[in-house]
C-alpha cells in the first residue's frame, strides 16, 4: 500500500468511487444543454475580445506652426468660371490671391441647357502660346502700370493676362480689355462673351495656415486698395440688355478640412440606432442657396476642431498629436496626402457651422417678418467662409473591448458558472424523481 502524501489533507476536490455514481437520462440531457450553452457563451466572449471599438479623448491641441488642407466642390450655375476668384487670408497676414494650384474649374452649360459639365480646365482665356508668334524683340505696353514680376519678359506685358496682373498690382479696374492691344489680339472680350450664361464648378484642395482666417469665392480679380481687399466687379455687373444677371446661387457638394474619413471609421463612431455618416463631420455637404439678387453675400462661420484617428496598431511618434514637425515635408507633398500616416493614422478636422446671408443693398428683413433685423449696406458679393480653430483636439483611438487576460477570465467564468448551475439543476431533477418514485412505491 503506497504511503499517504501530506497533500491529501489539502485536497479540496474529494472524489467519489465509480460504484457510487449514478447516471441518469435527465443528467445526459442537462450535460448536452450545458455544453451547448458553454460553446455559445465562449463564442460570445471571443467575439467580444475581437471587437474593436473607438474611444474618444479630449485634449488641448498643442500643435504649433501647422497647416491644414481644405477640400471643396462647389457649383455656381449662374456665373461663368472666368469671373470667379478664390482668395485666402488669415490673421498671420498671409494672403493667397487667385488660388489656382490644386484647383480646377469645370465649365457648366447654361441652366436652360441642363447645366451639365462642358470642360474641365484651369481656364486660361488668354492662351499660353498666344504670344509665341511675336518678334523676340517685342515688348508689350503695360499702360502705365508696372510690369508684374511673373512677366515672361522683364518690364514688359506681352499677354492680356500680364496686363491684368499689372493693373491689379496698382489697384486699377481692368474690365473687358478694350483698347488693350494684347487683349484684342487674343480676343479676350469675345471669349468672355462666349461664356455668358454658363455656370462653373470649382473643385480641388489647397493648404492654409492653421490659424483664424477666411477664404472666399468672389467675382473678378482681387487687389488691395489701402487696407481694404476689393474685387474688380465690372464684368460681373456688366450684363447686356435681355440677359439674366449673374448671381451667387450655389450648391456646396462637399467641403471638408483635412482627409476624408473612411466609412469603417464613421460606422464605428455611431450606434446601430444612430449611425454616423460623413455628414456628421462635414455638415455643409449638399447645402444649396438660391438668389436672384446679383448683389448678395453668403457667409459661413466655421468652427474647426482637430481630430485624430489612431488605428489599433498605431505607434506614437515624435511628430504625432501636436508635434507639427512633419508639416515642412507635407508642404511639398501633393494635395490630398496631408495628414495620412504610414501606420494608418489620420489627422483631420471636424467642424460645426452657422450661416448668414444678406443683400448688399442693406435694409431689414421685413418681408420675412423681422422688421427689427437690419443689415449693413455695402460689401462684396460672393460666398465667404470664415474659419476659427478650436484649442481642443479630439482623439479617436481604436482599442479592443477587453484584453486577452480578460477573455480567459470570462471563459473560465462561463465554464465554471454554467457547470455549477447545470449540476444544481441535475441534482434537483434527480432528487425530485427519486422522491416521486418512493411515493409511488410506498
Amino acid at each position: 500500500m503506497p504511503a499517504k502524501s501530506g497533500f491529501r489533507r489539502l485536497d479540496a476536490f474529494t472524489k467519489t468511487v465509480e460504484d457510487a455514481r449514478v447516471r441518469t437520462t435527465s443528467g445526459g440531457i442537462v450535460t448536452i444543454a450545458s455544453l451547448l450553452i458553454v460553446f455559445y457563451l465562449v463564442w460570445g466572449e471571443w467575439s467580444d475580445y475581437r471587437r474593436i471599438s473607438v474611444h474618444p479623448e479630449l485634449i488641448v491641441d498643442k500643435g504649433r506652426g501647422e497647416r491644414m488642407e481644405i477640400h471643396l466642390n462647389v457649383s455656381f450655375p449662374r456665373i461663368p468660371c472666368e469671373l470667379l476668384t478664390l482668395d485666402v487670408m488669415d490673421v498671420s497676414g498671409e494672403q493667397q490671391t487667385g488660388v489656382k494650384d490644386g484647383l480646377s474649374k469645370v465649365q457648366l452649360a447654361p441652366i436652360s441647357e441642363g447645366g451639365m459639365p462642358i470642360q474641365v480646365t484651369t481656364l486660361n482665356l488668354h492662351g499660353e502660346a498666344e504670344a509665341s508668334h511675336l518678334s523676340p524683340d517685342y515688348c508689350g505696353n503695360c499702360y502705365g502700370a508696372p510690369a508684374p514680376p511673373t512677366a515672361s519678359k522683364q518690364n514688359c506685358c506681352n499677354t492680356c493676362e500680364e496686363v491684368r496682373e499689372a493693373y491689379a498690382s496698382v489697384s486699377w479696374a481692368f474690365g473687358r480689355g478694350e483698347n488693350v492691344e494684347q487683349c484684342e489680339r487674343e480676343h479676350y472680350s469675345e471669349k468672355l462673351d462666349a461664356q455668358r450664361g454658363q455656370g462653373c464648378r470649382i473643385e480641388g484642395g489647397f493648404r492654409v495656415n492653421k490659424v483664424i482666417g477666411n477664404f472666399h469665392i468672389a467675382p473678378g480679380r482681387s487687389f488691395s486698395n489701402g487696407a481694404m481687399h476689393v474685387h474688380d466687379l465690372n464684368n460681373y455687373l456688366d450684363v447686356k440688355e435681355g440677359e439674366k444677371s449673374h448671381t451667387f446661387t450655389h450648391q456646396i457638394h462637399h467641403l471638408r478640412f483635412g482627409p476624408q474619413l473612411p466609412e469603417t471609421v464613421t460606422r464605428s463612431l455611431g450606434t446601430r440606432s444612430n449611425p454616423w455618416t460623413n455628414h456628421h463631420v462635414n455638415p455643409l455637404d449638399q447645402t444649396e442657396q438660391v438668389t436672384d439678387d446679383p448683389a448678395f453675400n453668403y457667409m459661413y462661420f466655421v468652427k474647426v476642431v482637430s481630430t485624430s484617428y489612431l488605428p489599433l496598431k498605431w505607434q506614437a511618434k515624435a511628430s504625432t498629436l501636436g508635434g507639427g514637425g512633419a508639416d515642412e515635408l507635407n508642404d511639398i507633398l501633393p494635395i490630398g496626402s496631408h495628414g495620412r500616416g504610414e501606420d494608418g493614422s489620420l489627422e483631420t478636422h471636424q467642424y460645426s457651422v452657422t450661416s448668414h446671408k444678406r443683400s448688399l443693398s442693406g435694409g431689414s428683413d421685413g418681408d420675412q417678418g423681422h422688421k427689427e433685423r437690419l443689415h449693413a449696406k455695402g460689401g462684396i458679393p460672393g460666398v465667404f467662409f470664415s474659419y476659427d480653430i478650436s484649442p481642443m483636439k479630439v482623439i479617436n483611438r481604436e482599442e479592443r473591448s477587453k484584453t486577452f487576460a480578460g477573455f480567459l477570465t470570462g471563459v473560465c467564468a462561463v465554464i465554471g458558472g454554467t457547470l455549477t448551475v447545470a449540476a444544481a439543476i441535475d441534482r434537483g431533477v434527480y432528487e425530485g424523481a427519486t422522491r416521486i418514485r418512493k411515493l409511488h412505491q410506498g
